[in-house]
């Protein structure tokens, strides 16, 4: 029973560093959208339409993440 419950701090370590880098992810786009909307405002929608597109991709990673350490804490390794 111990070692599961370390499996589940481990899980809870995984998924918050995951959604850690995804927050800073998520910031170095919408940064980089910024400046480059500063720079030429007429490519704005096509730069908006690229973030949404990394966002998003980004934001699957806290996803596999959880999924990965929820398995891991529920399967007999």
């Amino acid at each position: 029973m111990e070692v599961q419950g370390l499996y589940a701090i481990a899980a809870a370590v995984a998924i918050g560093f995951a959604a850690l880098a995804a927050a800073i992810g998520d910031a170095l786009v919408a940064v980089k959208v910024l400046e480059g909307t500063v720079r030429q405002p007429e490519l704005r929608g096509q730069l908006m339409t690229t973030m949404f597109i990394a966002v998003g991709l980004i934001e699957a990673m806290p996803i596999i993440a959880a999924v990965i350490a929820i398995f891991l804490v529920f399967t007999k390794l």
